[in-house]
């Protein structure tokens, strides 16, 4: 009886090491918080591929930076395979290639489905230049709208002057700048010790950021003002991605193919329930004049204008993209 139970728990241990040799497992990279919806997508992803490939593709999230990187790190940090996925804020990564900030051009977009409409001529450029940095790029999320967060309530333009307001990219620092703000581009781990010692009174991001930041106990006012568009892309290193079989390749395109529809859906949800948590703590938010709404579109051409000198490979693809719906 004792040979028999041997036997059979070294059969079992045999079983289990083939099934782990025949796994691969893949660590994905990711900045925001577990609770973010970006971070929970990944999560999600992650689950459907293991199941979608029968738990032969297993792949680890590490949330909050844990792997030691800041967003504008992800892009290389793929590149370089110090991990093998990543879930990347694109915009954060034109200090690689300035193109990719050709998403946030100010007010070039006005809602997320005018976005996807845009990604139709974009999200290719975008794949050609994941590839140039030795990654695929798997599916697409935007961010939800955006609003600049701040300490006071704004009647004029020029209340804007001087208020130091942090941005996750140069188009946002840029626009802020233009309103007279102190722009200054910042990664997110280094924004919540910057309100806290005041190194910065403002924000501008979205709403579910500004939960994640529990932004109530630094300011006070939530302007919308969806001054600009920003996606994630989550990708994965091209020698990680040619250990897979076909077979495994097929089953995570699939899935990304599938789930991405849904992801846009929770940055939707997520921004108004972003909100009414915001201000159920106590946060106002407060609407814009059409009158300021009219001098920040107008602040923003001169932005618009000089992102386009700086990048002229973004202006055809913009072009495109308004051809497509009748604007010029």
């Amino acid at each position: 009886m004792i040979l028999k139970s041997i036997a059979c728990g070294a059969a079992t241990a045999l079983v289990m090491a083939s099934a782990a040799m025949g796994q691969t497992r893949l660590s994905l990279s990711e900045v925001l918080p577990d609770g973010n919806f970006m971070a929970e997508n990944t999560k999600s992803f992650a689950e459907a591929v293991k199941e979608a490939t029968d738990g032969e593709v297993v792949i680890t999230v590490a949330t909050s930076g844990s792997l030691g990187f800041k967003g504008p790190d992800q892009l290389g940090a793929v590149r370089d395979g110090l991990a093998d996925m990543a879930d990347i804020n694109i915009s954060q990564q034109i200090g690689m290639n300035p193109l990719f900030g050709a998403e946030g051009v100010p007010f070039l977009v006005e809602s997320m489905e005018e976005l996807k409409e845009y990604h139709a001529f974009l999200r290719p450029e975008f794949e050609k230049l994941a590839e140039q940095y030795n990654q695929k790029i798997l599916y697409m999320v935007p961010s939800p709208a955006q609003y600049v967060y701040l300490k006071t309530e704004i009647d004029d333009i020029g209340d804007f002057r001087g208020i130091t307001v942090r941005g996750a990219d140069k188009n946002t620092v840029d626009i802020v700048s233009s309103l007279g703000m102190d722009g200054i581009a910042m990664p997110w781990g280094e924004l919540l010790p910057a309100l806290a010692s005041g190194r910065v009174s403002g924000v501008a991001t979205s709403a579910t950021s500004g939960v994640d930041g529990k932004f109530w106990e630094f300011l006070s006012h939530i302007y919308p003002t969806n001054h600009t568009w920003g996606s994630n892309a989550v990708t994965i290193n091209l020698d990680s991605w040619g250990k897979l079989s076909p077979e495994q390749q097929a089953a995570i395109e699939k899935v990304a193919a599938e789930l991405e529809p849904q992801f846009w859906e929770s940055s939707r949800e997520s921004d108004q329930k972003s909100l009414e948590i915001m201000t159920g703590h106590g946060m106002q938010v407060v609407e814009l004049s059409d009158e300021l709404k009219a001098q920040i579109v107008e602040k923003a051409k001169q932005v618009q204008a000089e992102f386009f000198d700086r990048v002229p490979a973004a202006k055809p693809i913009a072009d495109a993209y308004l051809a497509s719906k009748g604007g010029n």
